[in-house]
């Protein structure tokens, strides 16, 4: 008996249905949860005071847009990488220079300092994610002690160490994610589940977080298990790509920063979003996104030069920062909390209290 022939086209178009209807389904179940707003929640927190930040660093010495930064545990120490293919290692409190290693390539997207501090990983548009071991002798060639560590098909995106020197994560224009082995640079787990170019991760705060979070060009924030390498749950709310992505201290929500000029905030429980941060007059991408130490205020910066602050809780803007000359590329808090370092295309970072 002949099976019945079904044309190819005819499946997909009814898996295509299929997975719509799916979705609608699980749109309705969240709905269900949405009960109350945060910021109506929020209205009996007292409102933030006035605060001042100022530029207390600049650093200079980048020949070019820099692209991404990192502190290092001892709250001092910063690592950050430029177009120019520079890598630099930082003193913030003297703005002194530690260290630099030229990559062989230009566009170095990503870069990381390890737990111990004893090591920096980076890469960009060699595909690669390399890691310099740093030592206290200024005068060593770091470049003859490089160890390349990870492989992709496209640009490497964004890479972070998990909590020791022996592991790091991996994000790249090929759509995947990818947890490696920094001794043997063999491939632990991979992930996939994007679309389209994966542009930022974020772990898990927890000592025992075995979850990250990535987001990428097809406007969706995925998390992860990093045991399983399955995707444990996505948020598709963004009008565009998602550009930069980090968890709550708690590490019970995260927040993102896309092109479609808003951050906003997810519960990780109610498996929602909870807020949006945005204003009629901010028309620019956020391309980064951090949180204070407390979780109470959202530092965003922005391709109009700027950086917005943001109180979480009651979705306000609570100050606006300018001294960039060009769009804000990067951002991250210190370790402590007392301070805040941004990173832009007009070749310089700026330390913030």
């Amino acid at each position: 008996m002949a099976a019945q022939e079904v044309q190819p086209s005819e499946t997909i178009a009814k898996l295509k249905s299929e997975s719509e209807a799916l979705k609608t389904k699980l749109e309705e179940e969240r709905a269900k949860l949405h009960d109350v707003e945060l910021h109506q929640v929020a209205e009996k927190v007292d409102p933030l005071g006035q605060f001042v930040m100022k530029t207390r660093r600049t650093l200079k010495g980048h020949g070019n847009k820099v692209l991404c930064m990192d502190w290092c545990k001892d709250k001092r120490r910063i690592v950050s990488s430029s177009q120019d293919g520079k890598v630099i290692v930082w003193d913030a409190f003297t703005t002194n220079k530690e260290h630099a290693v030229t990559m062989p390539c230009t566009w170095v997207m990503a870069c990381a300092y390890a737990p111990s501090g004893c090591a920096v990983a980076c890469g960009g548009l060699d595909n690669k994610c390399s890691v310099y071991p740093l030592s206290l002798d200024k005068n060593e060639n770091l470049a003859a002690k490089k160890k390349s560590v990870a492989m992709h098909t496209n640009y490497l995106s964004a890479c972070s160490f998990t909590n020791s020197d022996m592991q790091i994560l991996t994000s790249s224009g090929d759509g995947t994610c990818a947890l490696w082995d920094v001794e043997s640079g063999q491939l632990l787990q991979s992930f996939h589940g994007h679309a389209a170019d994966v542009l930022c991760l974020d772990l898990a705060p927890s000592e025992t977080g075995n979850t990250f979070v990535s987001g990428g060009c097809d406007k969706k924030a995925n998390v992860w298990d990093m045991r399983s390498g399955q995707c444990i749950q996505s948020f598709e709310t963004h009008e565009s790509d998602i550009n930069s992505v980090r968890y709550y201290p708690s590490g019970d929500a995260f927040a993102s920063g896309s092109d479609d000029a808003t951050c906003r905030l997810y519960d990780l429980r109610a498996d929602r979003e909870v807020a949006i941060y945005s204003k009629e007059s901010i028309i620019f991408g956020a391309s980064s996104v951090d949180f204070s130490l407390s979780g109470r205020l959202l530092f965003g910066g922005y391709n109009d030069y700027t950086i917005n602050v943001w109180d979480v809780l009651k979705g306000t803007r609570v100050s606006i920062l300018f001294g960039h000359e060009n769009r804000v590329s990067t951002l991250r808090v210190s370790p402590d909390g007392t301070a805040f370092c941004s990173g832009s295309w007009d070749h310089t970072l700026r330390v913030w209290a």
